[in-house]
């Protein structure tokens, strides 16, 4: 089967091509808002010489395996338009130029709204999509660094509501818009993440203070807590002991920034969006934004139900063989998904697909009394329920399939 796929691999344009037209003729599926972003899948193997395996970020958290860098474009609705397979130590932000390219070489030049995550462009890219002949519209989160450049401006603009819990407000500078969300449940959720890695670290400089330990030790061991605790290691002033000094309670004390942690609690639950659409209300383009769910939506499905892994493949083509599979799955699992939508809201894909399975295929063998053996395929009967899904859906099974006879005499088993 993958053999015929490395000849099919040249065509992967032409299928997504095919599709997008299919899509929009069954479903009404509008391509002007693009949802960009990038996922890997790992590798437990030994590490290739050469080939797109190689070490990077991990967003499977597995760093000692080697891997390779899915990126993917979806409309809102979680249709894809195109996908690529990348080496693994690949940065996001060295992907998007060429994305931009290749959806306009492939489709057209059209008036699209791409939305990405903050890590994903440079300054430099988006000074480009803001000056190009034609602008290229983007919606992109911003590193909260820039909200503390900002945050002066905002306070006199009003806020907006959005939705239960979630407020917006927007402010114009320099061609482009800065969204702040404010959103209620966020507060709740990233003021636990922060105690729980406090406590932890706190616990963690405890023990270390009561420690039998040098300073090049004790050194070391601060490096591993501060990777662990991440941005909450601001919160805590160390005083170190000197280096002809031995680490007792007393030269190595900690303390809490009391002035960092307000600071941290007044921006807990806000996040900054940036975008060079000034015409567009601050709430159309917070739903843009979060509809990069869908994205991760479609990365927890090849991952989840379409069982993209383990991949044993050490060629290239053969890995991208194995991929392309699982993305042509993908995109039948996504048109099932959407039809679902509209026809049997509050089922899933996959609850259809399990009650479907029961329905079974068999042959019946009869033997004549010349020899030969008649043989009839056909489909069980389906149950009611099975029934009921299938006119839900509009959907018939075909004819059962009409006998077939041996041309000759066969050995009954």
């Amino acid at each position: 089967m993958y053999r015929c796929l490395d000849r099919l691999l040249p065509h992967k344009k032409d299928f997504f091509s095919t599709l997008k037209p299919r899509w929009q003729v069954l479903f009404g599926v509008s391509f002007d808002v693009l949802l960009y972003d990038l996922t890997s899948t790992y590798f437990e193997c030994d590490p290739p010489e050469t080939g797109k395996r190689r070490f990077g970020y991990s967003r499977d958290k597995r760093p000692d395996c080697v891997q390779v860098v899915i990126a993917l474009i979806v409309t809102p609705e979680g249709f894809p338009l195109a996908y690529e397979v990348l080496a693994g130590n690949t940065a996001d932000k060295t992907t998007l130029a060429d994305f931009l390219k290749t959806i306009e070489d492939q489709y057209g030049k059209a008036n699209r709204t791409w939305v990405m995550d903050r890590g994903i462009p440079t300054e430099d890219t988006l000074h480009q999509m803001r000056t190009a002949p034609s602008p290229i519209h983007y919606l992109v989160g911003t590193p909260k660094g820039r909200l503390s450049q900002l945050e002066k401006s905002f306070l006199s603009k009003p806020w907006e509501q959005v939705r239960d819990q979630v407020e917006v407000k927007l402010l114009e500078c320099e061609g482009e818009v800065y969204v702040l969300a404010r959103s209620a449940e966020r507060v709740t959720k990233e003021r636990a993440m922060r105690r729980r890695r406090l406590k932890k670290l706190w616990k963690r400089l405890g023990d270390l203070q009561r420690q039998d330990l040098n300073r090049d030790q004790l050194l070391l061991k601060l490096g591993a807590a501060k990777k662990e605790a991440g941005r909450v290691y601001g919160l805590v002033a160390v005083t170190l002991p000197a280096a002809n000094q031995t680490v007792t309670p007393q030269t190595f004390t900690f303390s809490l920034r009391k002035q960092r942690l307000r600071a941290q609690r007044r921006r807990e639950g806000h996040y900054l969006l940036r975008s060079n659409l000034p015409s567009t209300p601050p709430a159309a383009l917070w739903r843009h934004y979060i509809q990069l769910t869908e994205v991760e939506q479609a990365f927890k499905d090849l991952k989840g139900d379409l069982a993209i892994r383990p991949i044993y493949h050490q060629q290239d083509r053969r890995i991208e063989a194995h991929l392309f599979v699982s993305f042509v799955a993908y995109c039948l699992q996504v048109t099932l998904k959407q039809r679902l939508r509209a026809l049997a809201p509050g089922l899933t894909p996959r609850a259809v697909l399990e009650k479907l399975s029961a329905i079974q295929m068999v042959d019946v063998h009869l033997p004549t009394t010349d020899g030969r053996r008649i043989v009839l395929s056909r489909y069980t009967h389906p149950e009611k329920d099975q029934q009921l899904l299938l006119q839900q859906l509009k959907l018939e099974l075909p004819a059962q399939p009409p006998p077939k006879i041996t041309a000759q005499a066969v050995p009954f088993a």
